[in-house]
């Protein structure tokens, strides 16, 4: 069962937190269909926030289709947002955790790493299968333009 963080200095919303945090779980594979959501009165015990926050979060959680409340049941899972490759137990997990431990080795904080995975976010197309890569290796024109005739992209 997933346990809830609320971060009450994130600036994020309460309940985009659980939302977020419960679509986290799901892309994990660590809430699949049939799984329960905790109840409302779980959270509020575990987090001391308002149940109407997590009803809310879950409102919005069944809107989307992820979950459904069963009256008199509780809210479950409808359906994954699981991928084989962001497995919480995938080899890239793996590699992505030894490179945060080389990360915080080199010094780098939370903020650091954030600002680092979000740049290549920004960087990199996921929409596009064929080429998912735009210009993550720094922004000279021609390394791009050679990179690109090497892949016979040009």
């Amino acid at each position: 069962m997933v346990e809830f963080r609320i971060d009450r200095r994130s600036g994020v919303a309460t309940y985009l937190q659980i939302v977020r945090q419960v679509e986290q779980a799901l892309r994990l594979g660590l809430l699949g269909p049939g799984d329960k959501l905790p109840t409302a009165k779980e959270v509020v015990a575990a987090t001391a926030i308002n149940p109407n926050t997590v009803l809310k979060a879950y409102r919005e959680l069944d809107r989307a289709g992820l979950v459904e409340a069963r009256p008199g049941l509780g809210t479950f899972v409808r359906r994954s947002l699981a991928r084989p490759g962001a497995a919480a137990d995938s080899p890239l997990r793996a590699e992505l955790a030894d490179w945060m431990d080389r990360a915080r080795a080199a010094g780098l904080d939370r903020e650091d790493v954030a600002a680092l995975v979000a740049s290549l976010l920004d960087e990199i197309r996921f929409d596009d299968r064929d080429d998912h890569r735009d210009d993550h290796r720094g922004g000279d024109p021609a390394a791009r333009e050679r990179h690109r005739t090497s892949e016979g992209t040009a």
